[in-house]
């Protein structure tokens, strides 16, 4: 068996048996793991979410700052793991995503993410009407001195479990906090 099918079954394993924390489960998730994440915290259900991404000689670019893409790469799921967990039982995956580069991260960077109330209860609306939602969140990277350097709106695809252009198994009907 290769080492990242290994992986994905110790953290399947770990989520079904609710032995790793969902902080350890991203920062052990193997393309995460390779770029040594903090989490920092993971509120109830994913409602708020704070992740160091460390800059170092392998994420920084030749211009001294962080790679684009290495924040990308770790922005993409985090709304869409949140609404899994604030709406188990449906299919989320990222629709589309939206990075601005404000400033350089020049410094460790810290991801924040917060699940406003207002677009949860909008959310709950839609799907309970539409049985789909498609919102966008807006979220970003904070240089050391708390300046947000990247600005990120990420729209997720909310669907009913089992709906047929899934590219994600649904969440576990038990959120794991």
């Amino acid at each position: 068996m290769s080492r990242p099918r290994l992986m994905q079954r110790i953290l399947r394993y770990g989520a079904e048996h609710r032995w790793m924390s969902d902080g350890r489960m991203l920062e052990w998730y193997p393309p995460f793991l390779m770029m040594r994440i903090k989490v920092l915290e993971i509120g109830p259900q994913w409602r708020r979410v704070r992740i160091r991404l460390p800059l170092n000689a392998i994420s920084r670019n030749p211009g001294g700052v962080m790679f684009g893409g290495y924040q990308a790469a770790l922005a993409d799921p985090i709304a869409a793991l949140a609404c899994a967990r604030v709406f188990p039982g449906h299919s989320t995956w990222t629709r589309a995503m939206h990075v601005d580069f404000e400033h350089g991260g020049s410094t460790d960077l810290e991801l924040r993410f917060d699940f406003p109330p207002e677009l949860e209860a909008r959310i709950g609306e839609e799907l309970a009407r539409d049985g789909r939602s498609t919102p966008s969140f807006e979220y970003g990277y904070f240089l050391a001195d708390g300046t947000r350097c990247t600005r990120i709106v990420n729209t997720v695809a909310i669907r009913p479990r089992g709906y047929a252009k899934a590219t994600t198994p649904p969440a576990p009907e038990q959120g794991v906090d």
